[in-house]
């Protein structure tokens, strides 16, 4: 008699060809954050056809789905999350199922996010006499842009009653073939900057009688990066980018006003608030060495993701227990600089985020949120086949 793991890996292969198809529809059908109407109506008509013992949509009035399989015997309840928002990048890539909306992409893999999620959820529900315990799938809106959707999403409640939670991101970057985990501090925590400098306009050909923002806010941003070099401890994770420099005028008019606006990532929140404590100075230093005035807010939004050591061991025992044929390492990762909306699940809750590799073989490979960003679909198979085994080792103890 097949096994329950044996009998999940053969309907999710079985229906490969399917979870491609979905992919390729989302991301030829991309939405932004907060504004994923008919991606939201794309997942509820595909649960529509699912034996789910309960479907709950646009959770907190933000399009967030959640369907809930029950299985036959008793155990714990988990829950999966997959997001589906894309980015405001005008894709380059050139494939046949390249974006139709202009200006917007799956550019960070949540179109494969969603289809693997989609495939593992059908696949359940057809042995809930099998399964043991309670598993939620959790369709997440909003994972690029802060507040995030996790956050409403928690707040509507769907961690409640929960074990643990359970995520998985394709990675572009890690080769294909290979699952990664990581125990604790695992991506970093993001903070925003926004730095407006009033200075005093004028003509080009009088500085002196004016007092030009751009060459304060310019002393601003070289001295920014010697945070980093100078005042965090070496051993410790610190990135501190200038991302938008208001700076745009006529050649001949200096510049009566400039805002900068920026990115913190940390491991801690103790480099975070170093940071806040250093450009804060600097900030109000300009007033001093430019007299002018300043306006400095800093603002910490997604957490440090901590993965729990538990959940992880299981996790890292699951993969590599389960046989998988398409899986060729399970591997421990590094820290990874980017930061996730997934860390606040891990703040309610026990649970763990985990890494299948992506990198397109035989191509040129491209990394998170770039024009030419594309995944090897084979992940999408490793992905339903990988966390499926977590939902079985974890739900049948």
């Amino acid at each position: 008699m097949m096994s329950p793991l044996n009998k999940l890996f053969s309907k999710i292969e079985a229906n490969k060809e399917k979870m491609l198809l979905i992919r390729r529809h989302l991301h030829e059908n991309p939405e932004l954050s907060f504004q994923e109407v008919k991606t939201a109506e794309y997942i509820e008509d595909f649960y529509k056809t699912v034996p789910v013992d309960k479907l709950e949509t646009n959770i907190n009035n933000q399009l967030g789905i959640v369907a809930t399989i029950e299985g036959k015997h008793p155990g714990k309840t988990i829950a999966l999350r997959a997001d589906f928002d894309a980015l405001p990048i005008e894709e380059a890539t050139g494939l046949p199922f390249t974006s139709k909306n202009p200006g917007m992409m799956h550019a960070c893999g949540h179109d494969g996010h969603t289809a693997y999620l989609l495939i593992l959820a059908e696949s359940l529900a057809q042995m809930k006499d099998q399964l043991h315990g309670t598993i939620k799938f959790i369709h997440q809106p909003a994972e690029e842009v802060p507040p995030g959707g996790a956050k409403g999403m928690i707040a509507a409640g769907v961690l409640k009653g929960v074990d643990a939670i359970f995520g998985i991101h394709l990675m572009s970057t890690m080769e294909t073939g290979n699952v990664y985990y990581r125990e604790g501090n695992t991506q970093t925590g993001r903070a925003r900057f926004s730095l407006t400098i009033q200075g005093k306009g004028g003509h080009g050909s009088s500085p002196h009688l004016s007092n030009d923002a751009i060459v304060a806010a310019s002393s601003f941003v070289l001295n920014a990066q010697t945070i980093v070099s100078r005042r965090i401890d070496p051993f410790e994770t610190a990135v501190v980018t200038i991302g938008s420099f208001d700076g745009k005028g006529q050649f001949n008019i200096i510049k009566d006003s400039i805002t900068l606006e920026g990115d913190v990532r940390t491991l801690s929140l103790k480099t975070s608030a170093q940071v806040e404590k250093h450009l804060t100075h600097l900030a109000k230093g300009l007033e001093e060495s430019f007299l002018l005035e300043t306006s400095f807010s800093y603002e910490n939004d997604y957490p440090v993701l901590y993965n729990h050591p538990a959940e992880t061991a299981q996790v890292e025992e699951a993969l590599t227990t389960a046989g998988i044929s398409e899986i060729v390492a399970v591997l421990e990762t590094d820290a990874l600089p980017p930061s996730e909306d997934f860390a606040y699940y891990l703040q309610e809750i026990p649970g763990s985020f985990f890494y299948v590799g992506a990198k397109p073989k035989d191509k040129d490979w491209y990394p998170h949120h770039h024009p030419k960003f594309d995944i090897d679909e084979d992940s999408l198979l490793i992905s339903a086949k990988a966390m499926g085994a977590v939902v079985l080792s974890y739900c049948g103890k």
